[in-house]
């Protein structure tokens, strides 16, 4: 559901969020759909003793809650006016995106560890990956922050470009809350592992199609700045599958390939050492610097997708 020309909100949210990104003072749906999340999960446990059931119910709850809250507020804007309206789905979508946020993360990341402040580096990192930060040297850092830029230009970028394109502000709305519930209780812990699991199956199919999408998207501008297009597609068809998520292999393998550099590897997550395969692992180590070139072949691949999107969308000449 698009009021207004469609392509218009898509450029219109994907310049605001290499603009502005998400401003870590204003509020964000994001920190809400987070706390909605954090209140009905003792709620449901105890109203349903069955882990996987309470988890299903949560699904149930809040996913269709926010694709219903942000079509009603495009509604409700509709009568008022067109062009709030379309104002407000920009304002949606913007907030589905995490390209600046990424970029900026990522990069404070790369500062800390060149100006050797290791410490700072570890919390900087920790900040946006689920692993263990505390103990990891430099190039264990480097890595972290590589495979996170990776990872993340699909559940930032690629998917919920790909939803707006499908449905509208909305269905990219509804998508983000998918991914922040897989963020929260889609884990292998003894905690989580029933509770979770409805959150994390819905997750991977919501991401399937985008995580497979972002290879093309990272091995043309891998091609271009890089002058490793084919190698990153190769990777992406030959180690893409090597990782425990169905989806985060594929983006992380372009990348790979593109940064002629081995991802993956043993990780620790909530106490516990969990072994994954390597991602390129005839290639060198990641170095400090490899986190620029990742950021700038996130933000060129992040341009590709949002080009793509208002191309397609002009083609089709109306919304969805």
């Amino acid at each position: 559901m698009f009021v207004g020309d469609s392509w218009v909100v898509i450029a219109a949210a994907f310049a605001l969020d290499l603009i502005l990104g998400d401003p870590p003072s204003w509020p964000h749906p994001v920190r809400w759909m987070g706390r909605a999340a954090r209140i009905l999960e003792p709620f449901l446990r105890r109203w349903r003793r069955r882990p996987f059931a309470a988890g299903v119910l949560l699904v149930l709850l809040l996913v269709p809650t926010t694709w219903a809250l942000g079509f009603g507020a495009i509604l409700a804007a509709g009568y008022l006016s067109p062009v709030l309206a379309q104002a407000v789905q920009v304002v949606i979508l913007w907030t589905c995106l995490s390209t600046r946020a990424l970029y900026t993360a990522a990069m404070a990341v790369q500062r800390a560890l060149v100006r050797q402040d290791l410490g700072a580096a570890r919390k900087t990192v920790g900040m946006i990956v689920g692993r263990e930060t505390g103990h990891l040297d430099a190039e264990g850092v480097s890595r972290a922050a590589v495979e996170t830029v990776a990872e993340n230009l699909v559940d930032g970028v690629v998917a919920p470009l790909f939803f707006a394109v499908l449905g509208g502000a909305p269905l990219a709305l509804a998508y983000k809350m998918v991914n922040t519930l897989d963020s929260m209780v889609g884990y292998r812990s003894p905690r989580y592992l029933q509770f979770g699991r409805a959150a994390a199956r819905l997750d991977d199919a919501a991401n399937y199609l985008p995580a497979r999408l972002s290879v093309a998207l990272i091995a043309g501008p891998a091609a271009i700045l890089l002058g490793r297009g084919r190698q990153s597609w190769r990777m992406a068809r030959r180690d893409g599958k090597r990782h425990l998520s169905p989806n985060a292999g594929w983006s992380e393998a372009a990348f790979a390939g593109a940064l002629g550099v081995r991802l993956g590897g043993p990780n620790r997550y909530h106490g516990q050492m969990v072994s994954k395969p390597y991602i390129g692992a005839e290639h060198r180590s990641v170095q400090v610097t490899d986190i620029a070139r990742a950021c700038d072949l996130m933000l060129a691949s992040a341009l590709l997708a949002a080009l793509l999107a208002v191309g397609l969308l002009l083609v089709l000449g109306g919304s969805p």
